[in-house]
C-alpha cells in the first residue's frame, strides 16, 4: 500500500508541475470537444449534391483498442447499418452501450446533426487511459447506406494526451444496400458486403466532405502520479 505524504512545499511544487502538464505519461481521463465541419456542397462535389443534403445526428464511443463500432473491410454492425441507412442512433448507441458493460468502452459520444456546407460541435465528451479511442459517424443524407465518420482514433500519442487532432472525412458505404444514387430505392444487399470507400460515382471525385476536428479542454493527473509526488488530494 502506497503511503501518503502530507503536503510541503517540495511536494507542491511537484503538483504545480504536473498539473501545468509537464509530465511524461498520459493523465487518467481527458475531456475532449470535437467540431464537425461539414464542406459538401455543390462547389466541391459538382453533380453530386442533391436537394436536402445534409449528415444525420452524431453518434459514437469512446473505447479501449480493438473495440472500434466499425472498420473497413469488415460486415457492418446492426447499428451502423441503421446509422448509414437511416440516419437512426439508438441501435449503434445500444451496441456501444453493450461495450461499456462489457469493459471495452469508456461512454456513448452523441451529437446534433448538420446541414452541408455548415458545422455543429460535441461540446464535450470524456476519455480515459483506459479507453483512448474513439469511433465516430454520420450518415451521409440522402443516400442509400452511405456514411462518414472515424474508427479507433487513439487521443494519445508518446504517453500524451493529443491537444488537437484534424481529421479529412470520406465516404464509405456499409454494404447493406445495392443503392447506387442518393435517392435510389431500397435494395437490400444479399449478402451484405464488407465496409469500404466510396469511390465510384456519384462521390469519385476523392474530395473530403469535411472533418472532425478534436481538441483537448482539460486532463486530470492519475492519482499514482499524485501519491508518488507527495500529494494527498484528501487533504483540504
Amino acid at each position: 500500500m502506497k503511503s501518503r505524504i502530507p503536503i510541503g512545499p517540495v511536494a507542491l511544487l511537484l503538483f504545480l508541475a504536473l498539473a501545468s502538464g509537464r509530465v511524461t505519461s498520459a493523465p487518467a481521463t481527458a475531456t475532449y470537444e470535437v467540431r464537425f465541419e461539414a464542406d459538401w456542397s455543390a462547389l466541391t462535389h459538382p453533380g453530386a449534391y442533391p436537394a436536402s443534403a445534409h449528415f444525420s445526428a452524431l453518434v459514437g464511443a469512446s473505447h479501449g483498442e480493438g473495440a472500434d463500432l466499425w472498420r473497413p473491410d469488415e460486415i457492418a454492425s446492426p447499428g451502423i447499418e441503421r446509422m448509414a441507412e437511416l440516419g437512426a442512433t439508438s441501435t449503434l448507441a445500444a451496441e456501444a452501450q453493450a461495450l461499456i458493460d462489457a469493459g471495452q468502452a469508456g461512454a456513448v459520444i452523441l451529437g446534433s446533426g448538420a446541414a452541408s456546407p455548415g458545422s455543429t460541435t460535441i461540446s464535450q465528451f470524456l476519455v480515459s487511459d483506459a479507453f483512448p479511442y474513439v469511433s465516430l459517424v454520420t450518415m451521409i443524407a440522402p443516400s442509400p447506406d452511405w456514411f462518414t465518420g472515424v474508427h479507433g482514433l487513439s487521443l494519445v500519442a508518446d504517453g500524451q494526451w493529443r491537444t488537437k487532432i484534424t481529421v479529412n472525412l470520406y465516404p464509405y458505404d456499409a454494404g447493406t444496400d445495392d443503392g447506387a444514387t442518393f435517392t435510389a430505392a431500397d435494395i437490400e444487399a444479399v449478402p451484405h458486403r464488407p465496409v469500404d470507400r466510396v469511390t465510384d460515382v456519384p462521390l469519385d471525385n476523392g474530395i473530403p466532405l469535411g472533418r472532425f476536428i478534436f481538441t483537448l479542454l482539460g486532463a486530470t493527473a492519475p492519482p499514482d502520479a499524485l501519491y508518488e509526488n507527495g500529494f494527498d488530494p484528501d487533504l483540504p
